[in-house]
C-alpha cells in the first residue's frame, strides 16, 4: 500500500472536505483517516490516503491538489509517508 498524507491549511471556506474529497475519489485515492479542525476561522485538515490504486501519476496528483489549493485558497501539500515521517521526525 502506497500511504500518501495530504495536508489542508488555510482560511476555512464552504466546500474546502468536498472539493478534496471529490477530486480524490475521482482518481480512486481511498481516503483510509482524516482529521480536521477549526480554530478562529483558520481550516486544518490531515488525510492519511491509499494512492495505490489511483488512476493517475503520483506527481500528476501533487501538481493537481495544489492547484486545488490555490482556486479554493487554501494551501495543500501531498507527501510520501516515508518522506513526512522522516521530515518530522524527532
Amino acid at each position: 500500500m502506497k500511504k500518501t498524507i495530504i495536508t489542508v491549511v488555510g482560511k476555512d471556506t464552504v466546500g474546502i472536505i468536498a472539493k478534496v474529497c471529490t477530486y480524490l475519489a475521482e482518481k480512486q485515492v481511498n481516503i483510509l483517516d482524516i482529521s480536521q479542525t477549526i480554530v478562529q476561522g483558520y481550516f486544518n485538515m490531515m488525510m492519511i490516503v491509499d494512492a495505490n490504486n489511483a488512476n493517475t501519476a503520483f506527481d500528476a496528483l501533487v501538481d493537481d491538489m495544489e492547484k486545488i489549493g490555490e482556486e479554493i485558497g487554501v494551501s495543500i501539500k501531498v507527501q510520501h509517508e516515508d518522506i513526512f515521517d522522516s521530515m518530522h521526525r524527532i
